[in-house]
């Protein structure tokens, strides 16, 4: 018997084991080679992973680490606790300011720590988002270069309209809307709308321009047109630029700027109006008030209504407590009383621009709490502020008188229409090389 399972054995291998591998052979070349000279095969590609890019740097074998800048946080603190010598660290300080000066880092910011991607993390690079299009970037190896990158800011035209409820700002964020539209449209009708006098039932439509960095809103560009309707009456602001700066009109040409802000602070409300025999509440008795009261929180922030000098910064005691005067011109002239503190650099003397910051709410003085007495004095009588009204800055010239109009024409009839319109643009007037004016020959002789 053992003999015979010898046998067996022997045939196994020598010949029935060979038999097999060149079966599987001949069937493996087969399905390998079906396809030989068939035009429609294609062999499966395989698609190579696409590289991982942070700031152009390719980061794909590479450790990369994120934060946020810390309070108070210094670059060597960061730095060198990676094991990034100060040698290195002082050089970005010191000599990399024309990339980016890293004693201005802010807290809150984006920064990036790219090592390598062993045991030891070797830093290989420090990126620091500086504003939403500018990251600078430093090399910590030998080469110790620096550089910025700068975004591409896309720009595209939106437009929002609604009607008021309640306030413009929330019209706005109703529609959708960025709360900064309502900042824009404030600043622009600032010297013919009191928007503390906004109606429920008024209305808006405003054509303008918002800013994109990777398809994030960054921010508001130019508002092109609006159309306001207020206590029933349409004021329109047409952008119009002169001598590369954007000012805005009517569809007239008169001018929104006056040469006096409505308000000379964002109030609560008016508490006390102008009047020759009001009640004072502290001193118990009639006397005048020639100013408006503006009921608002201590510490709000007072502006000068115009351009003019201070000629007055004082205390009064038994009535004002802290109060400035402002001559404007040979005519106006303003005063703000009860406030908590002045803005820095004010001083009597000093020259203020229009809706520039002069001082701050309070209640000095004879106050039963905070608010401001505002007061306007035109040929040294006093009038009444609410009644004032203010002379209008520099119509658009003549000179320019036909180019607005056509700017206007196109803004009133493209808001008639659905959707976001385009900016204006002059219409270019093409010329045929071909056609000639046969007026214009003159015949040699």
């Amino acid at each position: 018997m053992s003999k015979t399972r010898v046998r067996w054995d022997r045939v196994i291998l020598f010949i029935i084991l060979p038999i097999v591998i060149i079966i599987a052979a001949i069937v493996f070349g087969t399905r390998s080679c079906k396809h030989i000279g068939d035009p429609s095969y294609q062999e499966e590609a395989v698609e190579p992973a696409e590289p991982t890019y942070l700031y152009g740097i390719c980061v794909d074998s590479m450790y990369v680490e994120d934060g946020k800048i810390e309070p108070d946080q210094t670059l060597s603190d960061m730095l060198t606790e990676k094991g990034v010598s100060m040698q290195v660290v002082n050089h970005i300080a010191n000599d990399c300011r024309t990339v980016y000066d890293v004693s201005r880092m802010r807290s809150g910011n984006t920064y990036y720590l790219l090592a390598t991607n062993d045991t030891s993390q070797t830093p290989l690079y420090w990126i620091y988002e500086i504003d939403y299009r500018n990251t600078a970037v430093f090399s910590l190896t030998d080469s110790l270069t620096a550089w910025r990158i700068e975004k591409d800011i896309d720009v595209r035209m939106e437009r929002t309209s609604g009607t008021i409820t309640s306030s413009l700002w929330s019209a706005i964020v109703d529609q959708g809307g960025d709360p900064a539209l309502a900042v824009k449209l404030a600043d622009i009708y600032a010297w013919t709308v009191d928007f503390f006098g906004i109606q429920e039932g008024d209305s808006f439509d405003a054509v303008y321009e918002r800013k994109y960095v990777e398809d994030k809103s960054v921010g508001l560009g130019k508002v092109y047109f609006c159309n306001l309707v207020h206590a029933g009456d349409t004021v329109r602001a047409v952008a119009f630029d002169q001598d590369g700066k954007t000012n805005y009109f009517n569809e007239k040409g008169e001018s929104l700027r006056k040469a006096f802000l409505k308000a000379p602070l964002n109030y609560s409300r008016i508490s006390s109006t102008f009047s020759n025999r009001r009640f004072h509440p502290v001193l118990k008795y009639y006397r005048p008030h020639h100013g408006v009261d503006y009921a608002a929180p201590a510490g709000t922030p007072v502006y000068s209504i115009g351009d003019g000098v201070v000629i007055t910064k004082a205390y009064q005691r038994g009535g004002a407590g802290n109060y400035l005067k402002i001559k404007h011109n040979e005519t106006y002239t303003t005063s703000y009383m009860h406030l908590k503190g002045y803005a820095k650099g004010i001083k009597q003397g000093s020259r203020v621009k229009q809706g520039q910051l002069i001082g701050y709410v309070g209640s000095t003085g004879v106050a039963t709490g905070p608010h401001l007495d505002f007061r306007v004095y035109k040929n040294e009588v006093p009038i009444d502020p609410l009644k004032m009204e203010s002379p209008n800055a520099d119509p658009v010239p003549q000179s320019e008188k036909e180019q607005f109009n056509k700017v206007v024409k196109y803004w009133m009839e493209a808001v008639k229409r659905s959707g976001v319109p385009e900016p204006y643009h002059e219409k270019e007037v093409i010329v045929d090389s071909l056609a000639v004016d046969s007026s214009a020959l003159v015949v040699a002789q």
